[in-house]
């Protein structure tokens, strides 16, 4: 984070006026903006804001709508506290109970020591699809796979889509010993960061908490290199593939029944709590994460100093909210195409529920000749980027698992995801298109139109 930036806004829980008025002196004060709210506040803007400050009631609220603790709570009261003031103060966690006006000076000092995120603090990055096949696990993938290479020395993938087949199939990790969420037996509490990452498959330096696909992971054969000489010299000539992924291809589907007599491996992630199963029928008809595992997963990367990135795809529940409600960013991927956009606009309203931070990316090819900035502006979203499709992927994807290259369209996404997660700059929000689309974007609607029907253009568009 730039530490030249203003300092931000410091969240006020206050209903009584005469408070109100007093913080809103001390912040002018201390030159510190307020963002006054109705408690209780939504899960992210509890967990995004560097300071809270609250009085009595607001503390009670919170407390009952189960708002994690966290650090840079300050309780405030109308002259010095009495019992039911501490008593709200321990249960929502509150680091001072601060007397006004008396404790001014007080109030003042925590706000300079709350300025905003320190440098080592996790983050966590959410991606979600519109739509089956827009590209959402590709680029948290990718991300990830940036992030671990480039910006961060532990970074977390997490699959919050249980039935997406999993990441670590996505990356070529199926074979790769470690746990998978049908493996988990997490608490209701924080995740211990060390223990998880040491416990998970890996790939460059990321950490990969992959679903599962109806077995655990020790049921998955081996990687195509270490089959047998038989599956090795299977012939490929009837399919038309290549030796390897056939091979590939048979050993997950031997893998995709769960063994007889296998057992759920016991918990050793933990730091305190209640325990709860990371999925809330392991193994059952409906495969569905607990949101109490994912959120406990969540935090404790981020209290770790992690970088999460979680992959949504197009899942909407219980187990979502809770990455939304946590998450710094959240990149809706949409294909430029007239399906993809129609879903982009029920999944964007869904998203804004939830996180104020949501950034769009475009994915090419434009079959109807829309633009971007086009379809940013219909969905009122700020843009991120907007890249073709990468050359070859679907065909590497299906052979041996997903790499970012140096350069090419997926770099790019990654790469423009992960500035935009940890700058300040604020992105502009969406405004019909003032000159022609990218060359490429150009390029890419005539060679479709070849192909496909022409769409209708809206009045005033670009070609």
């Amino acid at each position: 984070m730039n530490s030249d930036a203003a300092a931000p806004p410091a969240l006020s829980l206050v209903a009584d006026p005469r408070l109100r008025a007093e913080i809103r002196r001390i912040a002018a004060a201390a030159d510190r903006p307020l963002d006054e709210r109705v408690p209780p506040p939504g899960r992210h803007a509890w967990t995004a804001a560097s300071v809270i400050v609250l009085d009595t009631a607001a503390a009670q609220s919170c407390v009952s709508a189960d708002h994690p603790r966290r650090t840079g709570v300050l309780l405030v009261t109308d002259g010095e506290p009495s019992l039911p003031d501490w008593q709200a103060a321990t249960a929502v966690g509150a680091e001072q109970v601060v007397p006004l006006p008396a404790g001014a000076d007080s109030l003042i000092a925590a706000f300079a020591a709350h300025d905003g995120r320190r440098p080592g603090d996790g983050a966590v990055l959410a991606v979600a699809g519109a739509g089956a096949g827009a590209g959402a696990s590709v680029l948290a993938t990718a991300v990830a796979l940036t992030a671990a290479g480039r910006f961060r020395d532990r970074t977390l993938l997490v699959d919050c889509a249980p039935y997406g087949g999993g990441l670590d199939l996505l990356l070529g990790l199926e074979s790769t010993p470690g746990l998978r969420w049908p493996d988990l037996t997490i608490e209701h509490g924080r995740v211990s960061a060390a223990a998880l990452h040491a416990a998970l498959p890996s790939a460059s330096g990321l950490a990969v908490l992959s679903c599962g696909r109806g077995a655990s992971a020790c049921a998955i054969g081996p990687r195509p290199a270490e089959v047998d000489d038989a599956a090795q010299s299977c012939d490929s000539g009837n399919t038309g593939e290549p030796a390897a992924a056939q091979a590939r291809r048979q050993t997950l589907a031997r893998g995709l029944e769960r063994p007889s007599g296998l057992e759920r491996p016991s918990s050793c992630l933990v730091d305190h709590g209640t325990a709860t199963t990371g999925f809330m029928d392991p193994y059952g008809a409906a495969e569905v994460l607990a949101p109490a595992a994912l959120r406990a997963v969540i935090e404790g990367g981020r209290a770790a100093g992690d970088l999460v990135i979680a992959d949504l795809s197009s899942d909407h529940g219980p187990h979502t909210e809770q990455v939304l409600d946590s998450a710094d960013l959240v990149v809706l991927v949409a294909q430029a195409r007239l399906r993809s956009i129609a879903a982009a606009k029920s999944a964007a309203a869904y998203l804004r529920t939830r996180n104020p931070n949501v950034r769009l990316l475009v994915r090419g090819p434009a079959p109807g000749g829309l633009s971007p900035t086009e379809i940013a502006a219909a969905l009122t979203l700020p843009l991120l980027t907007a890249v073709p499709s990468q050359p070859g992927l679907t065909e590497r994807l299906e052979r041996g698992g997903i790499s970012v290259r140096r350069r090419g369209p997926l770099r790019l996404a990654a790469e423009t995801a992960l500035t935009a997660l940890f700058s300040d700059a604020v992105i502009s929000p969406p405004h019909p298109p003032r000159r022609p689309s990218p060359s490429w974007w150009r390029a890419a609607r005539h060679r479709d139109s070849a192909c496909t029907m022409p769409r209708p253009i809206p009045a005033g568009a670009h070609r």
